[in-house]
Order: C-alpha cells, then sequence, then structure tokens
C-alpha cells in the first residue's frame, strides 16, 4: 500500500518541472543545443569569409575578392580541426565524470568554449594558425560533454527511463543545429560574420550559469527533490551503489558488444559530420542556394531529427515496458533499422541531384537515423551502468575520427566544387559505413548486462533479484506516470 501511495505522489503527467530528473533532461538538452552550436556556426561562417565579394578600390575599379582567401582543402582543415581536441578528452571526460561526477565537468566545457567563441574572430583576423589552435582547444574542453552526460545518467535515469531521458538531452544537439544553421546565415547577411560567434558565444555562458545554480550531480545533491522520487531513482538504480571504481579494460577491450557500440557511434557520426561540415557549400555551390537559403535548407535534415529522436526515445521504453521485445531486440532493431534507412537514402540523393530531391533524401536519412540513438546511443548504460561515462568516451573516441578525416577527404575528393561526381563519391562513402555499421551491430549488439560489469558471480546474484524487483516497480511507476493507468 505504502508502494502505491509513494507512486501516486511522483505521478508526473504534464507539469515535468516538478520531477527533477525532467528538470536535469531539458537543461542538458539545451546544453547540447548549446554545445553544437557553438560547433556548427563556423560550417556557414565560412562561406562568408570566403565567398567573393565585389570591393572597389581606391581609383574606383571594382574587384571580387574574399576576406579569407582558403581554398577547400585549407577549409577541410579549418572544420576539422575542432576535432583533434575533442578526440583527446573523451576517456579523460568519461574517467573523470565517473570518479567525481559529470555534471559541473559538462557544465565547465561548454562554459570555457563558449568564451572562446567570442574571441574567434579577433583570431580569425589576425591568423589562420591562431583560428586552428582555438578550434582545437575549444574542442578539448567540448570533448567532456557526451561522456559525462552518461555519468550523469547513471545516477538519475531509472533503467526503463533511461532511452526516453537520454534522447530528450541529445536532441538538443539536433534542435541546436537547426537553429544555428538559418540564424547563421541571417547574421552573416545582415551584420557580418563575426556576429555569429559574438551570439552563440554569450547564449552558452548564459546557459553555464543556469545550469551550474540548478543541477546537482547526484538526486542525493539536490535539495529541491521530493522525497518519493528520490527514493524511485535510488531504489531502481541500487545495484550500482556499491560498486568499486575499477574498469576491466583487458575484458573491455575484447568484448564484443562494447565494439558494436564503437563502430556504431562511428558510422553514425561519419555520415552526422559529413553533411554537417560540408552540406551548406554542397548547396550553395552544387544546387546554387544563396547564402540565406543554404543555411536554412542544410538545417532542415537536423529538424526532422530532432522530432524523431524524442519518438525514438519514447517507443523504445514502451517496447520494454510492454514486455513486447527484449532491451536487446530493442537496440538492434532501431539501430540496425536506422542505419539501413539512411544507407538508402544517403544512395537516392546521391543520384537524385536537384534541390528538392536532394533536401528531400538527405532529410530523411538523418532524421531516421535518429533511430540509432535509442541505440547505440543508450547501449552503454545497458552494458555496464557504472562505467557508462568511460564506455560512451571510448566510444565518441572513435566516434570524433570522423569528424577529423570526413572534412579532410571531403576536400580532396571534391576539388570542383560544381562537380557532381566528385561529390556522389562522397555519398557512396558515406552509405558504405552506414551499412557496415548496421552489419556489425545486428550481429554483435547486446542489451545484457554484461558479467565483466559487475564485481563477482556472487554479487551479480545476489542483485539480480533486487534489480528484477526495481524493475516491476518501474514497470508501474512508468504506467502510472507515461500511460495515466491505475497502479
Amino acid at each position: 500500500m505504502g508502494n502505491k501511495e509513494n507512486i501516486s505522489k511522483t505521478e508526473i503527467g504534464w507539469k515535468f518541472w516538478e520531477q527533477r530528473r525532467y528538470v536535469v533532461a531539458i537543461l542538458a538538452f539545451f546544453g547540447f543545443f548549446n554545445a553544437y552550436s557553438l560547433r556548427v556556426n563556423l560550417s556557414i561562417a565560412v562561406i562568408a569569409m570566403t565567398e567573393l565579394k565585389n570591393v572597389t578600390l581606391t581609383n574606383g575599379t571594382v574587384v571580387q575578392e574574399r576576406e579569407f582567401d582558403w581554398d577547400t582543402k585549407l577549409q577541410g582543415y579549418v572544420l576539422s580541426s575542432f576535432f583533434y581536441g575533442y578526440i583527446t578528452t573523451q576517456l579523460l571526460g568519461g574517467y573523470l565524470a565517473a570518479k567525481f561526477g559529470g555534471a559541473r565537468i559538462f557544465g565547465t566545457g561548454i562554459a570555457v568554449t563558449a568564451a572562446l567563441t567570442i574571441i574567434t574572430p579577433w583570431l580569425a583576423k589576425s591568423s589562420v594558425s591562431l583560428l586552428l589552435v582555438v578550434r582545437i582547444i575549444e574542442g578539448i574542453f567540448e570533448g567532456v560533454t557526451y561522456p559525462c552526460i552518461h555519468a550523469v545518467w547513471s545516477k538519475w535515469a531509472p533503467p526503463l527511463e533511461r532511452s526516453r531521458l537520454a534522447t530528450i538531452a541529445f536532441s538538443g544537439s539536433y534542435v541546436g543545429t537547426v537553429v544555428s544553421m538559418p540564424l547563421s546565415s541571417y547574421l552573416a547577411n545582415t551584420v557580418g560574420w563575426p556576429s555569429i560567434f559574438y551570439c552563440f558565444g554569450v547564449i552558452g555562458l548564459i546557459w553555464c550559469s543556469i545550469w551550474v545554480l540548478v543541477v546537482a550531480d547526484t538526486p542525493q545533491q539536490d535539495t529541491r527533490i521530493s522525497k518519493e522520487e528520490l527514493k524511485y531513482i535510488t531504489e531502481s538504480l541500487n545495484s550500482n551503489e556499491n560498486k568499486k571504481f575499477k574498469l576491466p579494460w583487458r575484458a573491455v577491450l575484447t568484448s564484443m558488444p562494447v565494439w558494436a557500440i564503437i563502430v556504431s557511434h562511428f558510422s553514425e557520426n561519419w555520415g552526422f559530420y559529413t553533411l554537417l561540415t560540408q552540406l551548406p557549400k554542397f548547396k550553395k555551390n552544387l544546387l546554387m542556394f544563396d547564402l540565406t537559403n543554404t543555411g536554412f535548407l542544410s538545417a532542415l535534415p537536423y529538424l526532422a531529427m530532432s522530432i524523431t529522436i524524442q519518438f525514438s526515445g519514447q517507443i523504445a521504453d514502451w517496447f520494454q515496458v510492454r514486455g513486447i521485445l527484449t532491451t536487446t531486440q530493442v537496440r538492434k532493431v532501431f539501430n540496425c533499422g536506422a542505419f539501413l534507412a539512411q544507407t538508402i537514402f544517403m544512395i537516392s540523393a546521391a543520384y537524385w541531384l536537384s534541390p528538392a530531391g536532394t533536401t528531400l533524401c538527405l532529410t530523411m536519412a538523418v532524421g531516421l537515423g535518429a533511430f540509432a540513438w535509442a541505440g547505440f546511443g543508450v547501449n552503454h548504460l545497458d552494458v555496464a551502468p557504472q562505467y557508462a561515462s568511460i564506455l560512451m568516451g571510448l566510444s565518441n573516441t572513435f566516434g570524433t575520427l570522423p569528424g577529423i578525416v570526413s572534412p579532410i577527404l571531403t576536400g580532396y575528393v571534391v576539388t570542383n566544387e560544381n562537380s557532381p561526381e566528385e561529390w556522389r563519391t562522397v555519398f557512396h562513402i558515406t552509405s558504405g559505413i552506414y551499412l557496415f555499421g548496421a552489419v556489425v551491430y545486428g550481429f554483435f549488439g547486446s542489451g545484457d548486462l554484461q558479467t565483466w560489469a559487475t564485481e563477482s558471480e556472487s554479487l551479480k546474484s545476489d542483485i539480480r533479484p533486487e534489480k528484477d524487483q526495481s524493475q516491476k516497480e518501474n514497470h508501474t511507476y512508468d504506467n502510472k506516470c507515461f500511460h495515466q493507468e491505475s497502479v
């Protein structure tokens, strides 16, 4: 009877702000919104920085000049420089977050990136070398974000709400891309490209102030959480409370489910970063859009993804709560289905080279890819919840490689930005990588807690009954809160 009373008191309904874990999710959403706004703005700014403009000389002659005379190869290095730093702090961020808590490190990473973004225009005008250096430093600090948020969820997310809470947060990445691309185009056309960096830098610093004041590393440290919600979260996660912090690296590095996550992360990010850095140039140079339309239409795929990722998390949890699919089946269906859809639409985009056709295909490819984040993107919490931040750091280390390699490779493949054949090669490479990710995850992916993620078999056997009971309570709670059924 007491359990039923606690459940009824913690009913969420539409007042999500009364549940602290959803407050954390919403603020994490805006954190990723800022992280990707700060990351993607250069993709639009570089077009304005390098486009030909009419310049009147002192003798009255009008000539066309570029403010920054960068060829496609140098642009590729500029766009990829962020990821040189980003790749270095994935594992470090995961380790520090698991050891000391993820919330503060998450906020600090974005705060430093925002501050450096504000001084980017001055650095770019001073020297391209300085621009490269500051982008690398931004990457170093922003590299902790994904590992840190998994450390947050390992303390805040009940097992049957992991997909839902994680995808709420992750969707901020795509909403940030949706907003920043057209807004950056508008700012570049009306105020000038430096305003892009000033605008998003200030917004990022404002968010950081709110995050630090509101979010705690654990529910136990949150002074505003209700007793009922605190009890629900801690009881559902009690199997992780007394673990010694010692990651069995050999077991991790020989675990095929872990490698399935790594390969999937690499595959998804290859397509994402290729389009993130190259789509504005592709739209402008091959499809002949002006800068304003380039920003808007380049954002459409990420608008689709920001919408579908919300449904993916809800549907994934629904399948598990109802007992229709096991965790492993949910992860494989969502992950492999997304990759296969992306493969098909990316190939279609390579041959349907028209404004409407290409936009439709790329929007579908990126939009359906959101379902993969309810697959591999949450999978770290399934296989080893207490080590989830480190596993995310490991997979995102490999997932960062596309951000480094793809822009440079595209710069060498697409030497003539008006060549359909050269752009078609870029799409073919991306399609092949998506397909490879689907095959690997289909064979080796798993949603089960791995044996190496427990201290011992005896501890594991002691935990299982409590975990099973917790999941039963979670099931009842979930039906009450999200399906409005009687308990």
